[in-house]
């Protein structure tokens, strides 16, 4: 479930690189002694503070929930066992944590993922943290939450390659999981099942969350967390436009958008034969339109754009400038605006990697 994507058709600036509960407070930062940075204190401070407070949210604290997919311990032990389980694949050699990996900022670092015989993904893979806070889940937002978003890969030709009838086949053929499904599903006649498999994996990835980034701090009123530098950034992305579409708690993730509303990429980084959201939807103004990613942790997730065509941060920021706003964007300006998106790197979510069910004899083999 990643980074630079498409900008909003109302103009703006993307640099994507698919509601939040009452914020607790957090204690300033004691003053430093030496002398204060500029823009630090004072009227032009507490300005920007305030407007990006009125753009932006912190990533809530506490345990995240799904509406109608209550968490237990018991069904969060299960998804987080089948989140890192490669049965799954019809290969027994891909999970969600290989395109998805924890310590990779939730992606892979790839232009676009490996899948079953070794086939290439058509789009780069996004981020799985904090993707319960996105309006719908992949670039084209064919899946509306995280429980749909949990099926498609598995039974997704060219990547797990698991019919429905092989999951729920490959999981009762290793019996540790009957007992785990019956925990986690109590007062179900048949508790394994991919509807449940889903439902799993979809409360383990909605406790993906990276809070406390640097941006978080400064929008809970410590107006230290940001260095001079990073301010500077945050001034330009929002007086340039970015945050029309990248806003929120997400800071991105809310709404669609169209990937060169002034002038086009290029065949690169967009190619024609990738019509985005219009797959989904046939409706003609969805051409080339794709969901708004987040740029939290972007710093964490190059290569960016849905194509994965661009290694450099500065370069993304560059690029969207032009293609977004029809603005040439000075060195000074895209390294600003870089230095502000690293204030978006949260705390990696801290996981350990299950003992997942032995495989016994009677365990379906893994297809060639």
């Amino acid at each position: 479930m990643r980074k630079i994507g498409a900008l909003a058709a109302s103009v703006v600036f993307c640099i994507a690189l698919g509601s939040c509960s009452k914020q607790d407070k957090e204690a300033g930062s004691s003053p430093t002694s030496g002398p204060v940075p500029e823009a630090s204190v004072g009227p032009a401070a507490d300005k920007l503070m305030e407007e990006a407070q009125a753009t932006f949210k912190p990533i809530p604290l506490g345990a995240p929930r799904l509406e109608g997919n209550e968490s237990t311990p018991e069904k969060l032990a299960l998804g987080r066992m089948l989140y890192f389980d490669p049965r799954l694949s019809a290969s027994h050699a891909i999970s969600c944590a290989s395109c998805h990996a924890i310590g990779l900022g939730g992606a892979d670092n790839e232009s676009t993922s490996i899948g079953h015989r070794w086939q290439r993904g058509g789009r780069n893979a996004p981020t799985v943290f904090n993707a319960r806070y996105n309006v719908a889940q992949f670039w084209d937002g064919r899946a509306k939450d995280l429980f749909e978003q949990a099926g498609g890969p598995m039974i997704n030709p060219v990547e797990m390659a698991s019919p429905q009838e092989h999951i729920e086949e490959q999981l009762k053929s290793l019996p540790a999981y009957t007992v785990y499904f019956a925990k986690a599903f109590p007062g179900s006649a048949h508790p394994v099942t991919l509807d449940n498999v889903q439902k799993a994996i979809a409360v383990f990835e909605a406790t993906l969350t990276t809070p406390n980034a640097s941006f978080d701090k400064y929008l809970r009123g410590n107006n230290d967390a940001l260095d001079t530098r990073q301010k500077a950034g945050l001034r330009l992305f929002m007086d340039k436009g970015c945050s029309a579409c990248h806003n929120g708690v997400n800071v991105g993730g809310g709404r669609y958008a169209k990937f060169g509303v002034v002038s086009s990429p290029g065949e690169k980084l967009l190619p024609r034969g990738d019509l985005g959201r219009f797959a989904i939807t046939k409706n003609e103004a969805d051409r080339y339109v794709y969901k708004v990613p987040t740029l939290r942790n972007i710093a964490l997730t190059a290569p960016y754009f849905h194509t994965g065509q661009v290694w450099d941060l500065n370069e993304a920021i560059s690029v969207m400038g032009k293609v977004q706003l029809g603005a040439d964007l000075t060195p000074d300006e895209t390294a600003k605006m870089a230095a502000f998106l690293t204030s978006l790197t949260g705390e990696t979510p801290r996981v350990y990697i299950p003992a997942l069910p032995p495989s016994v004899a009677t365990t379906t083999r893994p297809q060639d």
